[in-house]
Parts: structure tokens; C-alpha cells; sequence
């Protein structure tokens, strides 16, 4: 049986037009991410059955809830999907209990696997909300309305759950509550999650799958990993360019360092509080890693690693190339000048040593 999400839509407005054909996976955290006007919102809307495309498709493993060239098309309001919009839509005149109750009373219209199924007390617990329920919409903080909305929306019981810019309406220090709750939310869902968003820090933490838009078409789709590592995106996303790693804490080391392991690997951050065994998410900017042809040995840089190089590729600053490397099977970039490129002779299958400068913890 399949589990993935089929979806395909053309849709034509005139002056913006969506045509995409998309094949992600049925589990985890798909991030649609693009600039403004990219068509994410829009694609979302498409999914959910708010915009309706001629000819459009969309599956969901073996369940089809539009495939025009036969004649499906199921109303949004008969698909077994949670939606949590910029903006949470409470009730204002009901408690945040009665707001999630209304979430399990529609869930009771279709009949789902227990999989999909939530008990209010559980989800409040998930999304740190219990103290919240007697409480009403107009009392609680921007992050507080958004967990609310996503239980609400959780209480559904959905088949899908579609996120869109959760984030983008909150000022950082909201961003900042909300985001361990949604990262509860990828380690213990087994539905899948569809997250729009613009920032590039949150598709980073967040996102397993990574689905690039521009000007309504997909640029690139893959696992996040791979895809944020590819050299041949367009340049205007080069100055996002980066790698994420998983890793694993290996524990303290002296001097307040950790070292975290990954797959071909480590690198050593300042000392984490986790315990030793946690995975981190860790992003490594373009920006933030040298070259250089031999392995410094009087610098102030811990993080050197032995690096291949398989690509070379200019970006949109002019003076600046993105260079992509492989650190065993570990995807790497690094941005830097065209006169350091060509000084260096830098070019597919050189041996480098990257450094790394900088290290943003996700976690």
C-alpha cells in the first residue's frame, strides 16, 4: 500500500500561475519554503481543496480526494485534514476546552485509525496547554492561540495536517515558545505534516522534506539534507545556501566544549546542557566555511574537515561562487570569492580542508 502524497495543479490567474507535480513522503515534516508570491500559500490551499484546479490531482497513500480526469473531487469540509492558518481562528466567545471540543466533534464525522485519533488531555499535554483550558482566546499570548489552534486542529483526528506560515504573525520571543512544540509535533506524529514558511531557520529545524517554489513552479524537492546542499539552485536562494546535520551529543569535553557526532564525522560547539546520546540539528552556513588547499596548523578554528569538492557554481553577488563539497558522504558548502576560487585552483574532485567558522544550533 502507498503512503505517499501525490499532488498535482495548474492553476492560472492572469497574472500568477501554479503548475506543479509533487510526489512527498507520507510521514514527517514536508516544508514548502520560497519567497513571497512563490505560490506556497496557494499550493496549500490546493491540497486542502480551498482552490479548486482543473485537472488537479491529489492523493493521499490510496486514498483520492481530487483526480478531475475521473470526476473526484472532495469538499474541504469531507477530507480528514487539521489546516492552522497565519492568524489562529478561535472562537472567541468559547474557552480554550470548547475550542478543542469542537476539534474532536468533527473529528467523530469520519472514521479514522486510532493512529490518527487524540484525546484532549494528551494533546494539551504534547502542545503545553493544560493550564490554558478554562481560559479564553482573548487572555492568551500569540504562541498560546497558535498551540491552541493546532490542537484544535489535531482533535480532528487528520489524515493531514497543513501549516501555513504558523509562525509568521508572531514577534521572536512568541516564535521562540512556540517552536519546541512543534518539534514534539515531528518527533511524535505519525500523519503527515505540510509546513509553509519563508524562513529559512525554520524550515531548517523543522522540515524533513524540502520543497522549493518560484514564481509558482518547484524548483527543487528532496530530502532537506540534500536539497539545501545542491549547487544548482537558482541564485537567488544562494544567500540562504547552507547545510543542516543530525547529530548526536558525544558529552562534555574540557574548556565548556561538546562534540557533537555525525554520519562521516564530528564537530565541537560550546557546551551543550542536553545528555550525552541526544540527537541536535545543527545548520552550517556557505557563509560561514573557508577553504584551504592543506590543513591549517596554527589556527583558531576547531572545526577543520577533510572535504572533496563536486561542484562549483556562481551565485547572484557578483565576485562570489557557491562551492559544494562531500565530507564522505556528508554534503558541504562554502561561499567564496571568484579570486579565491580561482587562486586556489578550486574546481570538481580538489581535495579540500573546509573550516568552519560558525555553527547554528537548531534545538
Amino acid at each position: 500500500m502507498s503512503t505517499d502524497i501525490h499532488a498535482r495543479f495548474r492553476l492560472d490567474r492572469g497574472d500568477f500561475s501554479l503548475d506543479i507535480d509533487l510526489v512527498l513522503p507520507g510521514r514527517g515534516v514536508t516544508a514548502l519554503f520560497g519567497h513571497s508570491g512563490s505560490g506556497k500559500t496557494t499550493c496549500l490551499r490546493a491540497m486542502a481543496g480551498l482552490e479548486r484546479a482543473p485537472g488537479g490531482l491529489f492523493t493521499l497513500g490510496d486514498e483520492v480526494w481530487q483526480d478531475e480526469s475521473h470526476g473526484v473531487f472532495v469538499p474541504t469540509h469531507h477530507r480528514a485534514l487539521g489546516y492552522v492558518f497565519q492568524e489562529a481562528s478561535l472562537f472567541a466567545h468559547l474557552s480554550v476546552r470548547r475550542n478543542m471540543e469542537f476539534g474532536q466533534k468533527r473529528g467523530k464525522k469520519h472514521d479514522a485509525p486510532a493512529e490518527q485519533r487524540f484525546d484532549l488531555a494528551s494533546v494539551a499535554e504534547l502542545l503545553g496547554i493544560g493550564s490554558l483550558l478554562e481560559r479564553m482566546p482573548a487572555s492568551l499570548s500569540g504562541g498560546e492561540r497558535q498551540r491552541v489552534a493546532i490542537a484544535r486542529a489535531l482533535l480532528t483526528a487528520p489524515r493531514l495536517l497543513l501549516l501555513d506560515e504558523p509562525l509568521a504573525a508572531l514577534d521572536l520571543k512568541r516564535k521562540q515558545e512556540i517552536l519546541p512544540y512543534l518539534e514534539r509535533l515531528h518527533d511524535e506524529l505519525s500523519i503527515p505534516v505540510i509546513y509553509v514558511s519563508h524562513a529559512p531557520d525554520e524550515v531548517a529545524r523543522l522540515a524533513d522534506h524540502l520543497v522549493l517554489l518560484d514564481a509558482g513552479r518547484v524548483v527543487a524537492s528532496g530530502p532537506l539534507s540534500e536539497t539545501l546542499a545542491r549547487a544548482d539552485l537558482p541564485p537567488a536562494f544562494a544567500d540562504d545556501a547552507g547545510v543542516v546535520l543530525d547529530t548526536t551529543l558525544r558529552g562534555p569535553e574540557p574548556d565548556n566544549l561538546s562534540q557533537l557526532d555525525f554520519a562521516d564525522g564530528c564537530i565541537h560547539v560550546g557546551r551543550r546542557p542536553e545528555t550525552t546520546g541526544s540527537r541536535l540539528r545543527c545548520r552550517i552556513h556557505a557563509r560561514d566555511v573557508s577553504l584551504a588547499l592543506e590543513r591549517p596548523h596554527a589556527s583558531s578554528i576547531l572545526n577543520i574537515l577533510h572535504a572533496t569538492v563536486t561542484a562549483v557554481v556562481a551565485t547572484d553577488t557578483p565576485g562570489h561562487v557557491l562551492v559544494q563539497m562531500r565530507v564522505g558522504t556528508t554534503p558541504l558548502l562554502a561561499r567564496i570569492t571568484e579570486r579565491s576560487r580561482r587562486e586556489l585552483g578550486i574546481a570538481p574532485g580538489l581535495p579540500v580542508w573546509a573550516q568552519i567558522k560558525a555553527v547554528a544550533l537548531l534545538a
